[in-house]
C-alpha cells in the first residue's frame, strides 16, 4: 500500500510540472472535447492566459475545432497551461482537465498496473 501511495505522489508531482507536454500529447483529442464558446474565452482573458488580440484571432476562426486548435497553439508556458486548466474548471469542463492531467488516460493505466504489481509483491 505504501508503494502505491509513493507512486501516486510521484505521478501527481509529474502532472504539475508537465502540463504543457500533456496538452501537446493529447492536443488532437482536445480539439474535439473542449467547449470554448460558453465562457472559456472570457475566463482565459480574465486569467491573462491570452490577450484580447489573441482571442480576437481565435474567435475569428469559423469552426469550433479550428477555434480550439488556434487557442491551443497559443499555449506556450507551464504557467499559461496551469491557468488554462483553471479556466476549464471554472467553466464546468473538469472532464477535460482530468483528460489532460492523466495524459489522455495513460496515468490511470500506469497507476492501475503499479497497484496490481504491489499487491502481488
Amino acid at each position: 500500500m505504501y508503494f502505491v501511495d509513493f507512486f501516486k505522489g510521484i505521478a501527481m508531482a509529474a502532472q504539475e510540472t508537465h502540463i504543457l507536454a500533456n496538452i501537446l500529447n493529447v492536443k488532437a483529442h482536445l480539439s474535439d472535447i473542449i467547449e470554448p464558446d460558453y465562457g472559456l474565452f472570457d475566463e482565459l482573458l480574465r486569467l491573462e492566459v491570452l490577450t484580447r488580440r489573441q482571442l480576437a484571432d481565435v474567435r475569428s476562426e469559423r469552426t469550433l475545432y479550428r477555434r480550439n486548435d488556434a487557442m491551443l497553439d497559443l499555449l506556450e508556458t507551464e504557467q499559461q497551461c496551469s491557468k488554462f486548466l483553471k479556466a476549464l474548471q471554472r467553466t464546468g469542463q473538469q472532464h477535460v482537465v482530468n483528460y489532460v492531467t492523466e495524459n489522455g488516460g495513460q496515468l490511470y493505466y500506469i497507476l492501475s498496473f503499479l497497484s496490481h504489481v504491489v499487491i502481488y509483491l
